[in-house]
């Protein structure tokens, strides 16, 4: 049974090890809107961290700050000032590896202004096939490693010419 009222992802959290490096990133380079902050948190009588985040129960949060980035769902960034044991930036490959995804309506203009910017794009632009066909993307790293990647496919995609089902992408120039 699916969840009851399920509209879709309202958030996406991450952790950075220097919140005002992400901050410049998110805003300066991707163009993301910086919406509010809230305080850090600790909890050392308690077990409260690892119960409720997961987290070894002497991680302290130095700080939560919120992004807004075009129409997609918000960010949640965290810096956490203690957290003995903390692991390495996953890859794609490793369990629990991610990469956030940005729609762009003119990706070369996109990877090279990444370029101009110093950012770390992995390859070039490549072009999908099969039920992506009319897609094109490429993966870009952050400051801290963190894996992104830019996609555009301004056309739709090969597999939306019959499914009930459609990913958002723009208007079409005109509309």
């Amino acid at each position: 049974m699916a969840l009851p009222g399920l509209r879709g992802a309202e958030h996406l959290g991450f952790t950075v090890p220097d919140l005002e490096e992400a901050h410049r990133f998110l805003v300066d380079t991707i163009g993301c809107e910086y919406v509010y902050s809230l305080p850090g948190m600790r909890h050392d009588d308690s077990e409260w961290m690892r119960d409720h985040l997961n987290v070894d129960p002497r991680a302290a949060i130095k700080e939560i700050r919120f992004y807004r980035c075009g129409h997609g769902p918000n960010f949640e960034v965290f810096e956490y000032s203690v957290a003995p044991d903390q692991r390495p930036q996953p890859r794609n490959s490793d369990l629990g590896g991610h990469h956030i995804a940005f729609y762009v309506d003119d990706l070369d203009a996109a990877v090279g202004r990444l370029r101009e910017l110093g950012i770390r794009v992995l390859g070039e632009p490549t072009a999908s096939g099969n039920a992506s066909a009319g897609q094109r993307w490429v993966y870009f790293l952050s400051p801290w490693g963190m894996q992104f990647e830019l996609v555009s496919y301004p056309g739709g995609k090969a597999y939306e010419q019959d499914a009930a089902v459609r990913l958002w992408h723009p208007a079409q120039p005109g509309e």
